[in-house]
């Protein structure tokens, strides 16, 4: 039994609206193993993770997956289960798993997960532990723990990057990790986009956090717009340390003149002799040390953001509290022991460490590690009050005076940063500064959020929301529109148009689709790029306003969605295409895989759903916005229903495009009249049109104002390049198309059979990981409407033989009764268009249905006389163009 493949999907996928990790397990000699015969499984189980008892299955109660091991199940169930305990041994426990069995080797295995890197531990783990089960063995997992646990440490974000994301989630604004392992994060989208690095944003100036960390700069700028800080000077050895800490009179304070976290802090300095240690050990932390007047009084945390106070937070030094009878090591020792207690920042507390400074503490206070502490009598060990090294932090917000936040607020405006934390030594932070004795110690850029999150005592406060409202103020947008069209045939041609639409409207774009990804109508990457990356590239753009993803299959199959949710979501059609691929066996299955489109919407957004299509309310079942039904036939009975309870579609109606909302009728245009029609006759580009229409108006343009914007979109290399472009090369056309289905081939003939005066000839190939049968079909329908069949292959045969898909084309158009003689063979495209220009006459048409565009039209460019689609587009078009204006008015 071992891992074949693992596989993680980091958002939206066909199997779940949450991360999931796909395993594909080789069960091999253990495919027909069964738990029940084995009584001593489910028990060998338990006394290495007797957290299972806890597991509900599909009986929704604890012990109910222990039930259905004693019953029997097979192994990849009980690895499914495993995997999720282990998860929830380390702290990231999730909840979400399935089992699909396959063909009883070859398993799947879905689960939610958390930390990638940690699931790819714990998924071999898992399987490990299920073999040694079922060998009668024991099984070490502590190692294997340990390790995900210091894997879950690096990756995954710390308290305050997390309290800021999950305020993010609860504002519905996406997010994005910059960098593997760091707390550096993209939230929101587009033009409207912010970033953090834990409580760092792209608001606070490198010069402002340049001064906050160094500290003797920083007082220098407070002193001297008058607020309270102490005495000090800097300095660069012991015995200067000295000479100015008497100056200035005992006690002292010293730290390292740009640390941060406590590090190298020494406070309520006494005597030279301690002086002198200080400055040794803030000299490992910087070459200048900062020796200054030590304020007797409280220490408090004001976090400021924006100009506002988000909390406050009195802090203690690491402390213990004594029994009697055990001693400050042992004490030290059971209060690390605290659950909320762990290495550095991953959990609220910090462990105590009993390094040389807590010995050095002790000893001031004439203690060591084995002295036994009177029952109730506090001893610290350490100087600073930083949760870093140990402290811990009790809530103050709501007893802070209002002076006290002026004064806060006014340190950090004059250092210049949006969020400080900043750090105040007062006898109490209720009274009025002037009414006692304290001062500003530090104010720090980065602030730690932890202490405010998860307060010792006092109430929590959800700072990581003042920081997401302070980016984002509630009253402004956090993201752009997202436009997601999927479909089989048609949707890259109305990605275009979208894309057009929203340009022509005034908007920076964003778009991927087949042949790149474009900005602002530029294409700026060629190559389909229609999957996940390409469409967090697009969203990552901090100029685009608005981005239009074309969404296809086999991103969705193997990278689940780019986006989290979309505004506007549109499917153009289902027909089939990529059977056999994929584990994709049925219609059914793509309907389940395009579905995931339409539920990835907002609330608030809409979903363009064809009423043409046989599968139309499979879809519609999965749609949780609002619908907007397109439709070639005016008597769609989908569409009436859906208009008769106020629904809004859009249908055509004596070749006249019309967009209703109950019973309210407005006149769009005349389909003739949108160039890229062909004047009507391609009814493909129709009904495109028509879901390019309907999403305009689901995003907020009215139907009209986006029929006036489409209407000049033509089928050209500029406008839609390499689908429908149609060229003029001598006394014959050349139409150029990307079909490669059987129903692209029926649409593009349909139109060819009206553009052509003579014969049709079609240069014809289907992608070779397509079925057998479906390529047949492609043949078959192919002979049924072109005169002249020149088969081809495309270079990437996608694992079949030489010559083997032109014989299944073959097979199929000899099938559908076409004579052989009308049907040629040559297996490179070139050679095959080639053929077909020589044998073409006056009055005929070429489709080329191409792999690689470029070839074809250098081809092309190589004849004299020839003119592309805009310009026979135009000419066509003048005088409907013309009338249209009139219709619209």
């Amino acid at each position: 039994m071992k891992i074949v493949d693992l596989h993680f999907f980091p958002g939206r996928n066909i199997y779940s609206h949450r991360p999931v990790m796909k395993m594909l397990l080789d069960l091999n000699s253990f495919k027909d193993y069964c738990t029940d015969c084995e009584p001593a499984f489910a028990n060998r189980l338990l006394q290495i993770l007797p957290g299972m008892l806890e597991h509900t299955c599909s009986r929704h109660y604890p012990g109910g997956f222990i039930e259905r091991v004693k019953e029997g199940t097979y192994l990849g169930h009980v690895v499914e289960h495993v995997f999720l305990e282990l998860q929830d041994q380390v702290g990231v426990g999730t909840e979400y798993g399935k089992t699909y069995t396959g063909d009883g080797r070859f398993i799947v295995i879905i689960s939610e997960y958390r930390c990638e890197q940690a699931a790819r531990i714990l998924a071999k783990a898992a399987v490990k532990l299920v073999k040694a089960v079922v060998a009668g063995q024991s099984e070490d997992i502590t190692p294997t723990l340990a390790m995900a646990k210091q894997t879950i440490k690096q990756f995954m974000p710390g308290p305050s990057t997390a309290a800021i994301l999950a305020a993010a989630n609860l504002r519905q604004i996406p997010y994005q990790q910059l960098e593997e392992g760091s707390s550096l994060y993209r939230l929101g989208t587009g033009k409207y986009q912010k970033r953090i690095q834990a409580s760092l944003t792209d608001a606070t100036g490198c010069i402002a956090t340049e001064i906050a960390c160094n500290k003797p700069l920083t007082k220098k700028i407070l002193a001297q717009q008058g607020l309270p800080v102490p005495c000090g000077e800097v300095v660069r050895s012991q015995q200067e340390a000295v000479t100015v800490a008497k100056q200035l009179g005992f006690p002292v304070a010293m730290k390292p003149d740009n640390g941060n976290q406590g590090k190298g802090v020494s406070l309520n300095l006494k005597s030279s002799e301690e002086v002198a240690k200080a400055f040794t050990m803030a000299a490992t932390f910087s070459p200048t040390v900062m020796v200054e007047a030590y304020l007797v009084g409280r220490h408090y945390r004001l976090l400021i953001v924006n100009g506002q106070l988000a909390a406050a937070a009195e802090r203690l030094p690491a402390h213990i509290t004594g029994n009697g009878h055990d001693t400050i090591c042992q004490l030290v020792a059971q209060e690390n022991e605290n659950p909320l207690r762990g290495d550095e920042h991953e959990k609220p507390l910090t462990k105590i460490k009993l390094d040389h400074i807590a010995v050095e503490v002790l000893q001031r206070q004439n203690m060591s590690l084995e002295t036994i502490v009177p029952k109730g009598q506090r001893v610290f060990l350490r100087d600073n009050a930083n949760l870093s090294t140990g402290g811990t932090a009790y809530d103050v917000t709501d007893l802070v005076h209002p002076q006290q936040i002026e004064q806060a607020v006014a340190a950090t405006k004059y250092i210049g940063l949006d969020i400080a934390g900043v750090d105040i030594v007062m006898q109490s932070i209720a009274l009025a500064p002037n009414d006692q004795e304290g001062g500003i110690i530090e104010v720090n850029a980065a602030p730690g959020l932890r202490m405010h999150l998860y307060p010792t005592e006092g109430t929590p406060r959800d700072v990581g929301q003042n920081i997401v409202d302070a980016l984002f103020p509630l009253t402004q947008p956090t993201r752009v529109p997202v436009f997601s069209i999927t479909g089989t045939n048609g949707k890259t041609t109305t990605t275009r148009m979208l894309e057009y639409a929203m340009r022509r409207h005034g908007l920076y774009t964003g778009m991927c689709c087949t042949d790149g990804i474009y900005y602002n109508g530029q294409r700026i990457e060629a190559g389909d790029l229609t999957g996940p990356m390409s469409a967090r590239a697009v969203l990552a753009q901090p100029a685009v306003e608005v981005a239009v993803l074309e969404t296809a299959r086999g991103g969705i199959v193997r990278g689940g969605l780019g986006y989290d949710r979309a505004d506007v979501a549109v499917i153009c059609n289902i027909r089939e295409d990529h059977l056999g691929q994929d584990g994709i066996e049925s219609m059914e299955d793509l309907v389940h895989i395009k579905s995931l489109v339409a539920e990835a919407v907002y609330q608030s957004g809409t979903v363009v759903l064809n009423a043409d299509e046989p599968h139309v309310h499979e879809l519609a079942a999965k749609v949780w916005a609002k619908i907007v039904y397109v439709s070639q036939r005016e008597d769609n009975i989908t569409v009436r229903r859906h208009l008769g309870k106020g629904g809004r579609a859009l249908f055509i109606r004596r070749g006249t495009l019309l967009a209703a909302q109950g019973n309210r009728i407005v006149l769009v245009g005349r389909v003739r009249d949108f160039a890229m029609t062909f004047g009507g006759r391609a009814t493909h580009q129709v009904e495109n049109l028509l879901s390019a229409l309907a999403a305009c108006w689901g995003y907020g343009l009215s139907p009209r104002q986006a029929g006036l914007y489409l209407r000049n979109f033509m089928s050209s290399p500029v406008d839609n390049p390499g689908r429908a472009n149609l060229y003029q090369v001598g006394e014959i056309k050349v139409l150029v198309d990307y079909g490669h289905n059987p129903d692209g081939f029926a649409k593009i003939g349909d139109l060819a059979t009206h553009l052509a005066s003579g014969r049709t000839l079609a240069v014809v190939g289907v992608p070779g990981d397509r079925g057998d049968e479906l390529i047949r079909e492609a043949g078959k329908i192919a002979a049924q409407v072109f005169d002249h069949l020149f088969i081809k292959e495309d270079e990437d045969l996608r694992g079949r033989l030489p010559g083997e898909v032109a014989a299944l084309l073959k097979s199929g158009a000899l099938a559908s009764g076409k004579n052989s003689s009308a049907i040629s063979i040559f297996l490179e495209e070139e050679n095959a268009f080639q053929a077909a220009l020589q044998q073409a006459v006056a009055g005929d048409l070429i489709v080329v249905f191409y792999e690689k565009l470029e070839p074809v039209l250098a081809q092309i460019r190589a004849r004299e006389n020839y003119k592309n689609s805009m310009v026979i587009a135009a000419m066509e078009n003048k005088s409907a163009q013309v009338d249209n204006s009139v219709v619209l008015s």
